[in-house]
């Protein structure tokens, strides 16, 4: 599967079908898989970067574009430096992977690092629904409290 021209809710869908995933298929795709992730990652960061109107950067920092990307993203939003580990855990699985594709817990490992792409696509997806979201990764409240407040409940509260 290549990440061109997938959403955050698609990168979410792939994330999800890699962790249930049997080992017998993960096993053999291991390096076609760690690039799959790193780029589905950097997809994530890119959509944020075009939804702010910024043309997301080319280079790379450290030897990898997603550092790069999430640089160029954090510049005048300090929240968003709270994705910055995810995005550092992404590139440690894909180097993870690519030292030894063969290891008997490759399957393991590749998931670990399906969760880490979710986990970013989640709070980026959730930045984009709720710009303030994010003062600490993972702080979803305005969303959930978004959520828990149903149609019919809003009208009785209003009363």
């Amino acid at each position: 599967m290549t990440s061109e021209g997938l959403t955050i809710d698609a990168i979410e869908n792939r994330a999800d079908a890699i962790v249930a995933a049997p080992d017998s298929e993960l096993a053999p795709n291991a390096k076609a898989l760690a690039a799959e992730l790193l780029s589905m990652s950097e997809v994530i960061v890119e959509t944020w970067l075009e939804a702010k109107g910024q043309a997301p950067t080319q280079d790379k920092h450290e030897g990898f574009r997603l550092i790069a990307l999430h640089r160029q993203a954090a510049k005048g939003n300090p929240s968003f430096n709270a994705c910055r580990e995810t995005c550092r855990e992404a590139v440690y699985h894909h180097n993870l992977i690519l030292h030894d594709p063969a290891a008997g817990d490759i399957a393991r490992t590749i998931r670990v690092g399906a969760m880490v792409v979710r986990h970013l696509a989640l709070f980026i997806g959730g930045k984009l629904q709720a710009d303030g979201l994010g003062e600490f990764c993972c702080s979803s409240r305005p969303i959930r409290q978004a959520d828990a407040i149903k149609p019919e409940t809003a009208g009785a509260m209003e009363a």
